[in-house]
């Protein structure tokens, strides 16, 4: 058994002072350290998007990414991607538009959009499918994932760019 090491982890706004395997990634303390189970577990190959994250705001994987190796820095996870009661943009415009079918994929997609439309508010549809091209849905063409990106994008815009 490997000898557990401090980690503080600022997750969401919280910070978790754990005990932790140097080799534990950040989904398994993320679902069954600290059970916030909106990040889903898929492939654990890094291949299908389904655990990504954001630290310090950037989408990570992590199903790849060392829980260790996120200490100092701000994790977000899809529970955190909005104030309590409320729904981020792409969040509403996902449910508006009908964008999930099983939803396993939803919260990789959400929070890889919520990223991208930040950093790239006047996205371009053919801009969106690149920057999702790295999560995977099982269920459907695509179609309505990147509609709904699109609507929260326009959404998002301020007044007279949309």
């Amino acid at each position: 058994m490997s000898k557990k090491v401090p980690v503080t982890l600022r997750v969401n706004g919280e910070e978790h002072e754990l005990h932790l395997p140097p080799q534990r990634v950040l989904l398994d303390v993320i679902r069954e350290d600290l059970n916030l189970t909106g990040t889903k577990r898929g492939c654990d190959l890094g291949t299908c998007g389904c655990c990504a994250v954001l630290v310090d705001g950037q989408p990570v994987l992590s199903c790849l990414a060392l829980a260790k190796l996120s200490e100092g820095h701000e994790v977000t996870t899809i529970e955190g991607i909005s104030a309590p009661g409320a729904l981020h943009p792409v969040q509403k415009a996902f449910i508006d538009l009908g964008a999930t079918q099983c939803g396993f994929c939803t919260p990789g997609f959400i929070v890889t959009a919520v990223a991208f439309l930040r950093d790239h508010p006047s996205a371009t549809r053919e801009e969106i499918a690149r920057a999702l091209s790295g999560n995977l849905c099982r269920c459907t063409g695509y179609v309505k994932i990147l509609d709904a990106v699109a609507s929260a994008a326009r959404s998002m815009a301020p007044s007279g760019e949309a």
